[in-house]
């Protein structure tokens, strides 16, 4: 948005507690209880929809993520794929580099030539180093290079707190992440890569006569999990970041340092289960549908329809939704030219206790340019004739 309108005096408008909630039908209020006591070093829980996160333990103290790196390589692949630089058919010659790897593997061959779609199956599924190698150093030429490319894509994702030093999450003291951190990427890979994310949920890979199970035992465990990523190094425990969704609600549990491979598990879906039960996501306005209008001064048109850029999603207790109300902060003055996504304003959410929860852009629906001269001139007029007024009044 233009400067001079963020210099603007922000006009404060309220909206009835129901104009938020007004398609939910009453629920029975419920009590909340704690979180459970999760087992680990670190844990986060968010909500998909909204990135409200809904409990948390040093979710933003720096570990390292072993495994869980690969979230990151293949959000690289994805990313290549979707800018038409890399091909699901295409054969990768496999380097000896790659092929001595040591770690989990998918057990590639040195200098034989193998598809993309394999290494993503062979990164996501079985876990294997060497897959990560191969598509690191096809993409940028060595792992180091990739490595460089991942911290670039973690600083854009606001992976504030992560450093990547390697493709596969070997151990390193520069290798270092945080749970909030992989709650970003996990939601950043479900939300802009869907079709590469049903293979998370898949349960196992063959290659080379070689048939490995996916390390996430939550995918045979609890049949709403399907996905995300395991990891494990003696430094780093046992790390999982795992996804589950009930009618169209959606959450993240990441767990970092845990004791073994069972108890990953089980603190993942102590998370999940609490999540789903004491806690509901609610569409407050579907993205780019017409909020309201507000006057525009200096355009073509008179009136502009402001809305959300994205889906808004608000994350309550159980019961305690129709309790929140919403208000919005209006600039008090909107002048063309006014692009489409333009900033207007904010929509800020408050629970019962008048805490802000939740603060949403809201951002003009469409396009407005400047207005003739007549149009302009008229409107110049009006607001001297307002301003003299006001100076008049005080």
């Amino acid at each position: 948005m233009r400067s001079i309108l963020l210099k603007l005096t922000l006009l404060l408008v309220t909206i009835s507690p129901l104009a938020i909630a007004d398609t939910i039908t009453p629920q029975t209020p419920s009590l909340l209880p704690r979180p459970p006591a999760i087992a680990t070093n670190a844990y986060l829980l968010v909500d998909y929809n909204s990135n409200t996160i809904i409990a948390e333990k040093n979710s933003t103290l720096l570990v390292e993520p072993a495994s869980l790196t690969k979230m990151m390589t293949m959000y690289i692949v994805d990313s290549e794929i979707k800018a038409g630089k890399l091909k699901l058919d295409q054969a990768i010659l496999i380097s000896k580099n790659a092929w001595q790897a040591t770690g989990s593997r998918m057990f590639l061959n040195v200098d034989t030539r193998v598809t993309v779609e394999e290494l993503i199956k062979g990164v996501i599924i079985q876990s294997g180093n060497d897959a990560s190698v191969a598509l690191a150093e096809h993409i940028a030429g060595s792992e180091q290079s990739f490595a460089d490319l991942m911290n670039s894509y973690a600083q854009m994702l606001g992976m504030k707190d992560s450093h990547f030093v390697n493709a596969t999450g070997m151990p390193d003291k520069e290798h270092v992440t945080t749970a909030k951190d992989m709650a970003i990427l996990g939601r950043a890979i479900i939300k802009n890569f869907p079709e590469t994310y049903k293979i998370y949920a898949q349960k196992e890979f063959v290659y080379n006569g070689i048939h490995q199970q996916n390390r996430n035992q939550l995918l045979w465990r609890n049949p709403i999990v399907d996905g995300i990523k395991t990891g494990h190094t003696d430094n780093a425990g046992y790390c999982l970041v795992a996804s589950g969704k009930v009618a169209d609600m959606r959450l993240i549990a990441v767990v970092m340092g845990a004791k073994s491979d069972k108890s990953r598990t089980e603190e993942a879906n102590k998370l999940l289960t609490w999540g789903f039960r004491f806690y509901e996501s609610n569409l407050v306005r579907q993205a780019n549908v017409k909020l309201q209008d507000v006057k525009v001064w200096m355009g073509k048109d008179k009136r502009l329809d402001i809305g959300f850029a994205e889906d808004l999603y608000v994350t309550a207790p159980q019961g305690n939704y129709k309790k929140y109300t919403a208000m919005i902060n209006l600039l008090p003055m909107i002048k063309a030219p006014i692009q489409q996504g333009d900033v207007v304003g904010t929509y800020v959410v408050q629970d019962q206790h008048n805490e802000t929860i939740l603060q949403q852009p809201i951002v003009a629906l469409k396009t407005i340019p400047k207005g003739n001269i007549l149009q302009r001139g008229r409107d110049f007029i009006t607001l001297n004739i307002k301003s003299a007024i006001s100076s008049f009044r005080t």
